[in-house]
């Protein structure tokens, strides 16, 4: 079933905002590792699930199944690679007619379609997955690097997937939100996958992370 466009959250409960995963479903379990997993903390994911990455699939169906477990706790927005036209051509199409078939993208664009596109948390804080400011004058401003205010601190960039497609080496961030609306942030950076315990511990020798446990506990990775 179809959300409304604009989704508004209480945040009562504090809530944590990701932003761009595009398919990088090893590092989306990091995320989680140091946010807490659901339902042990509240998500709002911006958008950007698929693209680029090399597991959008293993992505975004954990993803829609936290959602579909959790909905009053875990919410999805549509990012512009949740559109046919975009993942047409920047990777998903080609994951999905290589793993499975031409007939599951189609299914993931119909699911896409019924994504909200806005959220506004205890009617003070605005999400979005992004846009084009006026204010935007060369490549430099775009944020690469976890996050970055602007606008007096009345608007913040989240970038959530490090070493962006294995080779920029950027660091990641999530936002946390509490109940008084203070916001904070961790920064997640490249992994070194021969620390981490999901690295090359995928189903049948492919070399994909598992999806964690019905157990696993959620905390922060020490360091």
């Amino acid at each position: 079933m179809a959300e409304p466009d604009k989704l508004n959250i209480d945040s009562i409960i504090q809530r944590l905002l990701e932003g761009d995963v595009h398919g990088q479903y090893y590092d989306l379990l990091r995320l989680f590792e140091y946010g807490g997993f659901p339902p042990e903390s509240n998500y709002l994911f911006l958008g950007d699930y698929v693209d680029r990455g090399k597991q959008s699939l293993e992505t975004i169906c954990l993803l829609l199944a936290y959602k579909i477990k959790y909905p009053e706790n875990f919410f999805l927005l549509r990012g512009n690679h949740e559109c046919a036209s975009i993942n047409r051509i920047y990777g998903f199409y080609d994951e999905c007619k290589r793993r499975y078939n031409i007939k599951l993208w189609k299914t993931f664009t119909d699911c896409f379609n019924c994504l909200p596109v806005a959220a506004i948390v205890d009617e003070k804080i605005f999400c979005c997955h992004g846009g084009l400011s006026p204010d935007l004058q060369s490549m430099e401003q775009v944020v690469e690097d976890g996050y970055e205010f602007f606008a007096k601190r009345q608007l913040v960039t989240l970038f959530s997937a490090p070493n962006y497609c294995g080779e920029f080496d950027n660091a990641g961030a999530m936002m946390s939100v509490d109940e008084t609306l203070m916001c904070s942030f961790q920064i997640l950076k490249p992994a070194d996958k021969k620390l981490y315990p999901y690295a090359g511990a995928g189903a049948m020798g492919s070399g994909r992370p598992v999806t964690p446990p019905r157990n696993s506990k959620g905390g922060k990775v020490k360091k």
